[in-house]
């Protein structure tokens, strides 16, 4: 009986486990949808920059809490193949990762701020993997879209290792160009917004939103945006 019982528990903590996972969408079944690449052209009076670091609901709720940030596309980047949705990305094949493309006014916050942003809100120094999820498609990266941004990401890591904050080589994150940007479905964009009593998002997102906040208020859009 003893036996049996740890069994089952064992089971409860898996099954809790992959509840709390970010590529557990429940009973959500969407259609595949093929997208074409993200046209950077877009809203030509703006900047965009392109980060990924775990679960892009995490990653697009803190970036829109930014002052300055237009929007923050949830999406996918980084991949070998020429297009990109959620159950091919999901299975690893095409290398692409969960990413955020941030859509921002230069004149009230600067591509360093982004990293700042970055770099607070979530471990850069694990591999492949962000909380509760793992995976190539989960990893720490800055797709850089011009050589202006390649030099600010490289001397941003730079300074934290000089800050003392990490120790040499810690710092798991890709700093590489972006191939291109791929809008992910439309049910994932403002996830965390339209969702909040998801278990994922109660239990993972919105902790993670709120110690971002916690920890940098003076970046933060006034509650009047």
């Amino acid at each position: 009986m003893k036996r049996n019982s740890s069994l089952f528990l064992w089971i409860a903590v898996l099954e809790l486990f992959t509840l709390m996972a970010c590529n557990n969408k429940g009973s959500q079944k969407m259609e595949a949808q093929s997208v074409k690449a993200y046209d950077l052209n877009t809203d030509a009076a703006y900047e965009k920059a392109i980060f990924a670091s775990g679960c892009f609901w995490c990653v697009e709720a803190v970036f829109e809490s930014v002052t300055g940030v237009k929007e923050a596309i949830s999406g996918y980047a980084g991949g070998t193949a020429n297009d990109a949705h959620y159950e091919i990305v999901s299975s690893g094949s095409t290398d692409h990762a969960e990413s955020v493309l941030v859509i921002y006014d230069p004149a009230k916050v600067s591509y360093e701020t982004l990293l700042k942003v970055f770099f607070g809100s979530h471990d850069a120094t694990t591999l492949n993997r962000q909380g509760p999820d793992a995976g190539r498609q989960y990893r720490s990266a800055i797709f850089y879209i011009n050589d202006g941004q390649k030099l600010a990401a490289n001397d941003y890591i730079k300074m934290l290792y000089e800050s003392g904050k990490y120790k040499g080589g810690s710092i798991t994150t890709q700093v590489a160009q972006l191939p291109a940007f791929y809008a992910a479905e439309d049910y994932h964009q403002d996830y965390e917004k339209k969702n909040p009593n998801q278990p994922y998002v109660r239990s993972v997102s919105i902790p993670r939103l709120n110690k971002f906040k916690a920890a940098y208020p003076e970046l933060l859009k006034s509650k009047e945006h």
